[in-house]
């Protein structure tokens, strides 16, 4: 896992194309654009500059030349609330090796020694048991749920709330 970079849009153009129907269930519906190389460049270019800013971390899971899975810290908070959102997608070829699991705890480390974060959240489909058990093998502990939480494959979608807290 390393942290994603501007010629990597057609590596995960390609990643994407691959797993759109593996996603579809999992992720908000997508324009037509959203799969082209020109507008994953944008995005890239576009979460760089969050991370330059210090309010991101978005990082690319690879295998050789391949993308095979996203990770973003996002939303961070800085001041008293030091806290960041964690979202990910694991490559359908991939998924049920603990790639998810490994990638996540590797983070946690991060935001904890690199960002002094106290805090890293993270949500789930009800019945998505694949990102369950990577977050609580991970640590993170649920916390409740939320009703029409994220609007996910077209329509508002209850979700887990999890979080870890890095500091106590």
């Amino acid at each position: 896992m390393r942290l994603l970079v501007p010629n990597d849009a057609a590596a995960l153009t390609a990643a994407l194309a691959r797993n759109r129907d593996h996603l579809a269930y999992w992720e908000p519906s997508r324009p037509q654009e959203y799969y082209t190389q020109e507008w994953q460049a944008t995005d890239i270019a576009s979460r760089l500059a969050d991370h330059a800013t210090g309010t991101a971390h978005p990082f690319a899971l690879v295998a050789g030349d391949a993308i095979v899975g996203r990770f973003n810290l996002a939303g961070i908070v800085r001041g008293p609330f030091q806290t960041s959102i964690l979202s990910y997608w694991v490559d359908g070829r991939y998924t049920g090796r603990g790639l998810a699991c490994a990638a996540v705890q590797a983070i946690i480390e991060s935001a904890r020694a690199d960002l002094g974060l106290h805090r890293i959240e993270a949500s789930t489909l009800l019945d998505n048991a694949g990102s369950q058990r990577a977050l609580l093998k991970s640590g993170f502990q649920q916390i409740g749920m939320a009703p029409q939480y994220l609007k996910i494959a077209g329509k508002w979608q209850d979700h887990n709330l999890y979080q870890m807290l890095l500091h106590s």
